[in-house]
């Protein structure tokens, strides 16, 4: 826990230069691959989701090292071969795992948050499930287990592995010749992270292309047919927390609203979308029709108001990496504590950005939060052991930002908007 907190000091810098880079090209190159909420609800996605890694707030079903003390038949002495067998493994078991998250029902949920932008940027890559809380994939690791990969080698590819899915991201880069046939390009998870009918459920590989390619589920990206991204249930909401339990809370309300014993066992293994006869009839969900003339959620709001959104997205960053970088000397109950109240945090501002009453409630949940560490730790976590008014300067803070989040409800909220893509979509088929 400790060692990865001090990982992502360096990974969090790397991933912010990277996405400013993206922005100065794409205002340069004049492209609109970026909007303000939407980078924010993007990067606030990604905070929650590391809390949550850090934290350790998952459950596993059976270990990779329960698989490795049993099964394990080969013990590859060169250290370079086991790296290679990890990495090549790790990504074998990611494609699979990658489909089923988009194939199956129930499973859909640990991934909507990931696909739930309406943009495709670097910024995107960071939305990642907070969601996730059963590791019950583990059996894919079984092939790196049986070939002897060690975990304590898992354990520093599997963070590698990860960061190396972020640079392919984006829309400024265009095909890259022959690294296009065997790796995963831009291009590639542009068409991945599309709604087109002949985009839609392709190109799960992470890494290696080639399991696409293998496995049959590979599509080219066609110069006719420009991306469409999002998802086709669209999420209308910044609120990542909302966004991450969408599609359960619809899988439990239609399984408690289905007539049929069987419907209500089978939604939750169902190919993704499926719901019973009577409750989509009863009920009916809004889906994309036409995703070639479908506008975008947005929100309009003051100039002073988009400023405090990012102060609150700063703030909320710092406090984070103040959490990460004195994990070791925190109490565990009290580390608990503070990742709740990081998840308050981003609930409050995010609800905010959808001009919603939720964020005066998140807000004034945050504010009982701070009070109590104040009063009961004492001080913000030691930080005055190191900044002499640190304590003061965050209770002051805490106070401020319950007052604006009145502030902006009251007289000051965004309003909802349609957004329209300034180079609109063309149906391919109907232009023929």
């Amino acid at each position: 826990m400790e060692q990865y907190a001090q990982i992502l000091n360096y990974a969090i810098l790397f991933f912010i230069v990277l996405i400013a880079i993206e922005y100065l090209a794409a205002y340069y190159a004049k492209a609109r691959v970026n909007r303000y909420f939407d980078t924010v609800a993007s990067l606030s996605s990604g905070l929650t989701n590391v809390v949550k890694d850090v934290l350790g707030l998952s459950i596993v079903i059976v270990s990779y090292t329960w698989f490795y003390d049993k099964l394990a038949i080969f013990h590859p002495k060169a250290e370079w071969i086991l790296y290679i067998i990890a990495f090549v493994g790790k990504d074998f078991s990611g494609y699979w795992v990658h489909r089923w998250s988009h194939e199956i029902n129930v499973f859909w949920n640990r991934h909507i948050i990931h696909h739930s932008s309406e943009e495709f940027n670097l910024s995107c890559a960071l939305r990642q499930s907070v969601s996730e809380i059963f590791a019950i994939f583990t059996f894919t690791y079984i092939p790196m287990a049986i070939l002897g990969v060690p975990p304590q080698v898992l354990a520093v590819v599997a963070p590698l592995h990860l960061f190396a899915q972020f640079w392919y991201h984006t829309r400024l880069i265009d095909k890259m010749g022959f690294l296009e046939k065997f790796l995963v390009t831009p291009s590639h998870h542009r068409v991945h992270h599309s709604i087109n009918p002949i985009y839609m459920d392709k190109n799960y590989a992470q890494i290696f292309i080639i399991w696409d390619k293998l496995f049959g589920t590979f599509q080219e990206e066609l110069k006719d047919e420009k991306p469409v991204y999002g998802v086709t249930r669209a999420v209308r909401t910044w609120n990542v927390w909302a966004i991450n339990y969408q599609h359960l809370w619809l899988l439990i309300k239609d399984a408690w609203r289905t007539r049929s014993f069987w419907d209500k066992v089978r939604i939750w293994f169902m190919p993704t979308g499926w719901r019973p006869a009577d409750v989509k009839e009863k009920y009916p969900v809004k889906y994309t029709e036409d995703i070639y003339n479908r506008t975008k959620y947005d929100t309009e709001a003051s100039l002073l108001f988009r400023i405090w959104t990012g102060f609150q997205l700063v703030a909320t960053l710092l406090l984070m990496l103040y959490m990460f970088n004195h994990i070791g000397v925190i109490p565990l109950e009290w580390i608990l504590f503070y990742g709740v109240f990081i998840f308050v945090s981003v609930f409050a501002y995010t609800s905010a950005m959808d001009g919603s009453i939720w964020s005066v409630i998140g807000e004034t949940v945050r504010s009982c939060m701070g009070i109590y560490v104040i009063l009961m730790y004492p001080g913000w976590f030691g930080i005055d052991l190191i900044w002499a008014h640190g304590t003061m300067f965050i209770g002051a803070y805490i106070g401020i930002s319950l007052a604006a989040s009145l502030y902006f409800f009251a007289w000051d909220k965004p309003r909802e908007v349609d957004y329209s893509d300034p180079e609109p979509h063309k149906n391919p088929v109907a232009a023929a």
